[in-house]
């Protein structure tokens, strides 16, 4: 059969991966499909040193790789969503099949994207967007396809487990590792998308979206940071046996749907706190396989070229596959998604680590319980160390499951108190059960 023909739009990290995986394993590739995969044009900007583009029709203008009627697959490997959102369009419209490694570009803007591709009967695959190199997507939408996904929980910053892992590992100030982590190129001078939950937010939109069979809503995923978390909030939770992970979980509950992203207190024993630096990893329950775990390198060129590359590869094997036999985008049929109510975060349901400074003087613990109590709120435990030569000392109580908007309630109470100084520190506890 003739090759399938190839363009790539952005030759930077993760584009010069990809270029390099389908050139130096092409044998291999060629094996696996039937038939070869070359690249026929590169579209970027500037010249990669990494890459041996010698022999490639290289243009400066991405779009002439979307409308290069030669091709048959578009790599968009540009990032952002305005430009990028155009070039897929205009790939989509002109008969092309496209794979991407854009997670706010599928999270915010892949509803219409696919029903563009569903329209035209070409495929856009996306598995490099989530978790770099994990095959997590493919897992998720063929792999656990005979399964009712209960619930998901995943690592899927890089940057801000980095961040987390030297805060614990070493004591460290987050701001201190944060410059260290900009020093290593982990994360960008603008660290905003990675410390904030963004990136995780969108990557989460995704998962969520093809575990449970609903339309993408990233604008209905709450989002929480780690820029608040301190070196002391992670010294305490792991005198309490727990570590301290910025995770994004998905949770279907009878209520609806959960979709959150924030720091989040799991016990030493779970996988999930032993995944360290910068690697990534998620944890999907099906009714009938129950707890999974897939972990691996979750960026980089290589490791992201992989996943980009498995998608040609996929999309190759597809070419004379009748569109409706083809896998849907988002795992279940397009007419067949839910429209399940995705739950505000007030309405979750879980245990709490609160960190707080009080004045060492009787009666003001009193006061705090009973504020608890009051909101229906029972503690598991409670830590109180004294600061040598200071009134005020710390004051760390986990509570059991309760709801937030309770939580909420209680917080501001205690807040108001004239013996707590400065606010409470918040972080929900996972079971992960």
């Amino acid at each position: 059969m003739k090759p399938v023909k190839v363009g790539i739009c952005g030759l930077g990290t993760v584009g010069s991966g990809s270029f390099n995986i389908l050139r130096n394993n092409a044998e291999e590739i060629t094996r696996r499909v039937g038939r070869s995969i070359v690249v026929e044009q590169v579209g970027m900007r500037r010249d990669n040193d990494a890459c041996d583009t010698t022999g490639v029709n290289i243009t400066r203008d991405i779009f002439d790789v979307v409308n290069n009627p030669e091709i048959d697959i578009v790599l968009e490997l540009i990032g952002g969503t305005s430009v990028a959102k155009e070039l897929v369009l205009t790939a989509i419209k002109n008969g092309k099949h496209v794979v991407t490694a854009n997670k706010a570009l599928i999270a915010e803007h892949g509803n219409e994207i696919f029903a563009r591709a569903q329209e035209k009967g070409v495929i856009v695959a996306f598995e490099a967007a989530v978790a770099g190199g994990i095959p997590i997507i493919k897992s998720l939408r063929e792999g656990l396809s005979a399964n009712r996904i209960e619930w998901l929980a995943g690592i899927i910053n890089g940057t801000g487990n980095f961040i987390l892992t030297e805060m614990s590992e070493k004591g460290r100030d987050f701001d201190d590792v944060l410059k260290e982590a900009q020093a290593l190129g982990y994360a960008e001078a603008d660290p905003t998308f990675d410390v904030e939950g963004i990136d995780a937010a969108h990557k989460l939109t995704i998962l969520a979206s093809i575990a449970f069979g609903i339309p993408l809503q990233f604008e209905k995923t709450y989002t929480e940071g780690i820029s608040r978390i301190t070196s002391e909030d992670v010294a305490f939770a792991r005198d309490l046996g727990y570590a301290i992970k910025h995770l994004g979980i998905a949770n279907r509950t009878k209520h609806g749907i959960e979709l959150r992203v924030h720091p989040t207190l799991i016990s030493n024993k779970q996988l999930l706190a032993n995944v360290n630096g910068v690697m990534n990893a998620v944890m999907v329950k099906g009714d009938a396989v129950g707890p999974t775990l897939t972990y691996g390198a979750g960026a980089g060129a290589m490791p992201t070229g992989s996943s980009v590359v498995a998608d040609v590869i996929d999309v190759a094997r597809t070419l004379t596959a009748d569109p409706t036999n083809r896998v849907p985008h988002l795992a279940f049929q397009a007419d067949a998604l839910s429209d399940v109510n995705i739950l505000p975060i007030e309405e979750i349901e879980c245990g709490f680590f609160l960190n707080m400074t009080i004045q060492d003087r009787a009666g003001v613990l009193a006061n705090i319980t009973q504020i608890l109590s009051k909101n229906g709120i029972s503690i598991e435990s409670l830590i109180q160390r004294e600061r040598e030569g200071s009134d005020l000392v710390p004051l760390v109580v986990m509570t059991h499951d309760v709801k937030e908007r309770s939580m909420n309630a209680a917080i501001a109470e205690i807040e108001a108190l004239p013996d707590v100084a400065g606010t409470v520190q918040r972080i929900r506890v996972e079971t992960l059960a």
